[in-house]
């Protein structure tokens, strides 16, 4: 047994990635103080999207059962076109699936989520939750860290993690890349309850409606209970916001295109509204004793919805890379981020290429329909194993593409 004194772990951010991380840090018996800048510990947003490579990471958490509990497993991905109602293709996700994938393909309200990682962190004597402190910033030198925060309190530490999302602070001080890449899409979201969904709505899939400049995907969340619905539209946005409120009808003439979904979108008067953001990839976010996490190391648009899986993947490697303490901690961040680096690049290259896919037009969407419908269930399988195969221990990068 190691006699080695526990390493004081840091985290900004209380959200998916934060608490993912504390859980990794604590279960090597190591002590986490999370510093949540909200008055409580709590997650806006509504459904998300767990491939297996996400529900491998959150059994490695211990919580893999309580999620699967409340989470809904898909038995397809569908992909429609949106203009002409032509259902152009589905990925099935039952038996051969699971059988590669050695798991289903989950969905799950994202407050949910949030909430089996926060009770598990709250049932971890070595876990620390504080909500209304906000981080300003970071020093450090050969021996330790110090979080510094708005309040002009200093909080010490052995290893620092800035899981402090898409307007990190800490990555504001560490990378220095200034503000977030606009993409000018922005997105719908709303939640209505199951019985309100017309018949042919009913089904557990995950289901695309693909047009001009804009798409709309829903999928029902909370053991069936409600219908997830997010839309989509690229419309140049100049300036960016998150969670305002939306009223339907702004909706319904955003994405008037999609003559298919127009029952849909009128199932709900009330939607918010995000401009979706991303950063390009970096090489590095590592600084000595400080790391980046998730969103505040590698955000990424949710098209190829990776996004909390690749938080949660990074949360069991760093708990991992950490073990025992033994190990300088300069020497596992660094290790960390070279183990990260070349696949969460990867997904982020490909959650930006999917918006050509999904926003294709006349001749464009002719061809994408053609190919689609011409991949076989086993080709689609293979064109996803990269993301969705990998597991996050014990495995070398290159086995994450078989």
């Amino acid at each position: 047994m190691s006699t080695r004194t526990p390493v004081r772990v840091v985290v900004a951010g209380g959200g998916i990635g934060g608490l993912a991380t504390a859980l990794a840090v604590a279960a090597h018996g190591h002590h986490v103080t999370v510093l949540e800048r909200q008055p409580e510990f709590t997650e806006l947003g509504a459904g998300i999207q767990l491939a297996p490579n996400g529900l491998y990471a959150l059994d490695a958490l211990g919580v893999g059962p309580q999620v699967r509990a409340t989470a809904v497993a898909m038995a397809e991905l569908r992909f429609m076109d949106g203009v002409t109602g032509v259902h152009v293709t589905s990925m099935p996700l039952t038996e051969r699936y699971q059988r590669r994938f050695g798991s289903p393909y989950v969905v799950v309200h994202r407050a949910e989520l949030h909430r089996r990682l926060l009770d598990a962190a709250r049932r971890l004597p070595r876990i620390t939750l504080r909500p209304a402190t906000s981080v300003a910033g970071y020093d450090q030198n050969a021996a330790e860290a110090t979080v510094r925060l708005d309040s002009g309190e200093r909080i010490p530490a052995d290893m620092v993690v800035g899981a402090d999302g898409i307007h990190s602070r800490i990555r504001r001080q560490l990378v220095g890349d200034g503000e977030p890449r606009n993409s000018g899409i922005t997105a719908y979201r709303a939640i209505v309850p199951m019985s309100e969904v017309p018949a042919r709505v009913r089904r557990d899939a995950v289901t695309w409606w693909a047009g001009p400049d804009c798409h709309f995907v829903h999928y029902p969340i909370s053991g069936g209970a409600y219908l997830n619905m997010a839309a989509s539209h690229a419309d140049g946005a100049p300036t960016l916001f998150a969670g305002r409120p939306t009223d339907g009808a702004l909706v319904r003439a955003a994405m008037s295109r999609l003559g298919a979904v127009g029952d849909l979108l009128r199932l709900s008067d009330e939607w918010r509204a995000w401009v979706l953001v991303d950063r390009p990839p970096v090489d590095d976010w590592a600084d000595g004793r400080v790391a980046l996490l998730g969103d505040a190391a590698h955000p990424m648009l949710h098209y190829a919805a990776q996004g909390a899986c690749q938080a949660l993947e990074d949360a069991v490697v760093l708990g991992d890379l950490l073990g025992d303490g033994a190990e300088p901690v300069p020497e596992v961040l660094r290790r960390y981020v070279a183990q990260r680096r070349e696949r969460t690049a990867a997904v982020q290259a490909v959650s930006r290429d999917s918006i050509r896919l999904w926003h294709a037009a006349g001749d464009a969407a002719t061809a994408r329909n053609r190919a689609l419908a011409a991949m076989t269930p086993q080709e689609l399988h293979t064109a996803v194993a990269w993301m969705h195969a990998a597991r996050v221990r014990g495995e070398r990068p290159s086995e994450a593409v078989r």
